[in-house]
């Protein structure tokens, strides 16, 4: 018998040997439902899979190629993305927000000779694009002839070039389990963004029945998060080879999202904390336990599992994952502790270091570095960037960059971002402790912890909040909620109200951009209204 550390066999981790296995054993059960088109089978899925890749292969990609996509969340997206796979080129799923330098420098790194895109990007991907770049597929009508020449000596096609051709299979190209299937580039907050290499076996193990065992085959999970991030090309790919299912939507919507969980029969959902919290902020209804949904992941957990579980009638789930490494720790269904990530999966081996890599004391908080039990189940290194592959996977470990304690329990607790950790006369704060009880603000919709400069050196606390529907903040009483719920020296001192947070496409808050803007004339001094921390009398 198999253990849930040993490696998946080749036919079962590699997409296109499980799309042709699931087409020849299970042509008619669905993979994917959508919103706007009828579900694919696997067998329909296999035929768009293999048009497209002739499409493809006319336009001269084949193994080992890099190809730029630049997609929303559509059949068209997943059937180009899978195609790739399928001939055992590189997808390389860029953000669609990028523009300018930012582009340039995803495009120069990923060196793609061609780009599948969205025709509202043209513009900003002709503009940031080098001579490199040779072909550009537009996915729309506009484009009213086969071949356009530009300016920059590029040819444009409509997206009709990848559907012409009949479904006939192309030659295998014998993939492995170890060859790159994605280039995923991180949003650099604090640098350029490095291209994450994934193998066929990072994704599979980081999503799949490894990684998520609670997970089941028979469960439809929810295609909401863009495929340029691991919980939107992850899931679908992952899904895929284990004979799952996935309802596709465009994006996150609070509003719509039950409506989408019952329309597309969805049984599973990733939820990035704050979405979870939005859904909580709803007014409550009398059919909120009527749907298909039976888990959900929360990451971060945060306090809210169990209110999330009780209202809605579902398990929550939690875990610790990042682009890089393949969910070493998860936890549930149900757990209790707040900030909880889990224990570590079988196949991991985790340790929590100081500055020089030296194991920290039981109790103590150190940064987690990982490794694997079997080769290229985490990522191997980034592409073109050896330096920064040496910084990460210094003394055979990959280091995270985030920071955990381990509890009595052996529970890995989150404590924060090693770049996000305020440090506030002597003490080291959690931007993301204090967040979390922010957030149970009855009126905060989403909120920021950051460090803000102290006349006494070191930080000041700082919390730039989006209120529920433009409500008036009382200063005041949230500061009563927290004094109630924080030490003296986790509490703000500046607090700042906007419209919305700063935002990545994936539902990260921009604490760079919030950072840089500093204590801003709209931003209130609670010292000046009264409002200070006191260290409490003994």
């Amino acid at each position: 018998m198999q253990s849930k550390s040993a490696a998946p066999p080749h036919e079962q981790s590699v997409l296109r040997y499980a799309l042709e296995r699931h087409a020849q054993e299970r042509p008619d059960a669905v993979y994917a439902a959508f919103e706007d088109e009828a579900d694919w089978t696997f067998r329909s899925t296999l035929d768009k899979v293999r048009s497209t890749a002739n499409g493809l292969a006319a336009l001269n990609v084949g193994r080992g190629d890099t190809v730029l996509l630049m997609l929303g969340n559509s059949g068209f997206a997943l059937r180009v993305m899978f195609a790739l796979h399928y001939l055992g080129a590189i997808a390389v799923p860029v953000n669609t927000a990028y523009l300018g330098s930012l582009l340039r420098h995803v495009v120069d790194n990923a060196g793609a000779r061609l780009a599948v895109i969205e025709p509202e990007l043209l513009p900003r991907l002709e503009e940031a694009a080098g001579p490199a770049l040779a072909t550009i597929v537009v996915n729309g009508a506009d484009i009213q002839a086969q071949t356009v020449a530009q300016s920059a000596g590029r040819a444009i096609h409509p997206a009709s070039v990848l559907t012409a051709p009949p479904p006939t299979a192309q030659p295998d190209p014998l993939l492995a389990p170890w060859d790159t299937q994605f280039i995923i580039y991180t949003s650099g907050t604090t640098g350029a963004s490095k291209g994450v290499l994934a193998s066929y076996r990072h994704s599979y193990t980081a999503v799949g029945p490894v990684g998520w065992p609670c997970v089941l085959e028979q469960d439809r999970q929810l295609l909401h998060l863009p495929i340029f991030h691991i919980g939107g090309a992850f899931i679908a790919s992952a899904a895929l080879c284990r004979g799952g299912s996935i309802g596709v939507t465009a994006n996150f919507s609070t509003e719509r999202f039950w409506d989408l969980i019952r329309r597309l029969q969805v049984t599973s959902v990733f939820l990035l904390g704050v979405m979870a919290s939005f859904l909580l902020k709803l007014a409550p209804r009398s059919d909120d336990r009527s749907h298909s949904l039976r888990m959900v992941f929360i990451v971060p957990l945060g306090a809210i599992g169990s209110e999330f579980a009780a209202r809605f009638g579902v398990e929550v789930h939690t875990l610790f994952n990042m682009t890089e490494i393949s969910t070493p720790l998860s936890c549930g269904p149900n757990p209790s502790k707040p900030h909880v990530c889990g224990r570590p999966r079988p196949g991991v081996q985790l340790r929590l270091v100081d500055e020089n890599d030296i194991e920290v004391l039981p109790g103590a908080t150190g940064e987690l570095v990982i490794r694997t039990d079997q080769p290229w189940a985490m990522n191997h290194g980034y592409h073109r960037d050896d330096a920064a592959t040496a910084r990460a996977w210094r003394n055979g470990w990959f280091h995270t960059g985030d920071c955990f304690a381990i509890d009595a329990d052996g529970d890995y607790l989150f404590k924060d971002r090693i770049k996000d950790c305020i440090r506030r006369r002597g003490e080291n704060i959690s931007s993301h402790e204090v967040e979390a009880e922010v957030q149970a603000f009855p009126t905060v919709r989403e909120v920021a912890a950051i460090p803000a400069p102290s006349e006494f050196g070191e930080d000041e606390v700082m919390l730039v909040v989006a209120m529920i529907d433009n409500q008036q903040l009382d200063p005041a009483a949230l500061f009563a909620h927290l004094q109630a719920r924080l030490p003296h020296f986790m509490l703000p001192r500046y607090l700042r109200v906007l419209p919305a947070l700063p935002k990545t496409p994936t539902a990260k808050v921009q604490k760079h951009l919030l950072r840089e803007q500093g204590v801003t004339p709209d931003t209130l001094d609670l010292h000046q209204l009264g409002l200070r921390a006191r260290r409490p009398s003994s």
